[in-house]
């Protein structure tokens, strides 16, 4: 965990586009998952071996969740969501690492996967249920609703957001500040609590984007002209 600032530096500088360490960061993440997850897809056996077991039981468990949330959907939604959990898993887990930092410590970081939750659930909900059922239901049970259903849609992206970044941030922070403190006296309780923190916020950011995408999706499914 290195250190912890509200300023996010740049790392490179190519004219007007500024390179971050949340962006070499992210970049490193989607690599360790991709090299990772690589390999396991291309030695399948019937007779699984650790890391075969392992990826099995990772991919059971997403399956699980979001059959329990929506299970008529649960192999269009589940590569969205289970990538999502890697992802926040591992960059939540990132600032462990001495010299670095999570990327969800940064606001544009936790923008952007908001931003992204925010289109996917547009994107499944018209992909399953057609543009004019989709957009059918801001309109429902009266017009007069629409600002409201616009509104959310944007108030609940933002929250999203700042929730995971502010989580993030003061988790850091407040890690930091006792190991300034303590030293290394207690570095083991304090790691332990990173971690299950850290895994909690993940699961809680990809949970609300679940249960989005599957509310977009069921929420045509009420509409009894569809």
């Amino acid at each position: 965990m290195s250190d912890v600032s509200l300023l996010i530096e740049p790392v490179l500088q190519l004219g007007p586009l500024r390179i971050t360490d949340t962006v070499v960061t992210t970049w490193g993440i989607m690599a360790l998952i991709w090299l990772v997850a690589w390999p396991v897809s291309r030695r399948l056996a019937i007779d699984p071996g650790p890391a075969q077991t392992a990826a099995e039981g990772l991919v059971c468990a997403v399956e699980e969740a979001v059959a329990a949330v929506s299970p008529q959907h649960v192999y269009r939604i589940m590569p969205f969501i289970g990538g999502l959990w890697i992802f926040l898993a591992i960059a939540n887990l990132i600032g462990l690492v001495p010299g670095l930092d999570s990327p969800t410590r940064d606001l544009s970081a936790t923008a952007a996967l908001a931003i992204l939750v925010f289109l996917s659930t547009h994107w499944f909900g018209i992909r399953i249920q057609g543009l004019k059922g989709y957009l059918r239901h801001y309109l429902t049970p009266s017009p007069i609703l629409l600002p409201f259903h616009l509104i959310g849609e944007v108030t609940r992206t933002i929250a999203l957001a700042v929730r995971l970044f502010g989580n993030m941030m003061s988790l850091e922070m407040a890690a930091l500040l006792i190991l300034l403190v303590a030293g290394f006296l207690a570095p083991v309780p304090i790691l332990m609590l990173h971690i299950v923190e850290a895994l909690v916020q993940a699961y809680i950011f990809g949970m609300l984007a679940l249960i989005y995408v599957a509310g977009g999706i069921q929420s045509q499914q009420r509409n009894p002209e569809d």
